[in-house]
């Protein structure tokens, strides 16, 4: 088949199955990644209240979640990585690390976002399998070769669905597709931690000092 990608602006010849299997490893990671963060925020929010409470700092708090989102980005991208090394021959393993990688960033942050947002695990499973199948989809070059989609470039796996594809199935290595994840990942961490942030008791030395004085 073919596929014409942006990243490199020529199209490219590859198996059906080969780009096929690139496609559905950023699938499987973004639902994984994006599970793993959701249900861990969701379910931490009563002990989180009450450690903040009790007085626990803040910030160690909400920089634990974001390294948590990274471990778990970068152990799925690495044995995905493997999986892929064994199965197809893979042009430049490095890139293809830091795109999966990148997938795991992006999901993982908005995993944590709705663990702090929605009401209840039903919603926030439908809303990351919705939006994972959406992004995935569209991009997918099984379905369609030309990923010509109106649009398609905002979406979060763009960048990173560039950069794998083209780091597996070509020579070339679009390095700047990939800072395209980095800037979703950052946007996501970043108003995940704002939600955090908000959502959460306070009870620092000066909060129980004012409170004390007032009292």
């Amino acid at each position: 088949m073919r596929i014409r990608l942006d990243a490199i602006s020529t199209p490219v010849s590859a198996p059906a199955s080969q780009a096929g299997q690139v496609a559905s490893a950023l699938g499987a990671i973004t639902m994984v990644a994006g599970f793993i963060t959701f249900i861990e925020t969701f379910r931490s929010r009563e002990m989180d209240r009450r450690l903040l409470l009790a007085g626990y700092p803040r910030l160690p708090m909400l920089l634990a979640k974001l390294a948590a989102v990274a471990l778990t980005a970068a152990a799925l991208a690495l044995y995905t990585t493997i999986l892929l090394w064994i199965s197809l021959p893979v042009h430049h393993t490095g890139p293809l690390v830091l795109a999966l990688t990148g997938a795991g960033l992006v999901y993982g942050g908005i995993g944590l976002l709705l663990g702090s947002l929605v009401r209840g695990e039903l919603e926030g499973f439908f809303l990351i399998i919705m939006l994972s199948l959406v992004d995935t989809g569209l991009q997918n070059p099984v379905f369609n070769t030309l990923m010509d989609v109106a649009g398609v470039s905002a979406l979060p796996l763009y960048g990173v669905n560039q950069l794998a594809l083209s780091s597996a199935l070509t020579p070339h290595t679009p390095w700047s597709h990939g800072l395209l994840s980095l800037t979703w990942s950052a946007a996501t961490g970043a108003l995940a931690l704002l939600v955090l942030h908000t959502h959460r008791p306070s009870r620092s030395p000066w909060s129980r000092r004012t409170s004390a004085q007032a009292g």
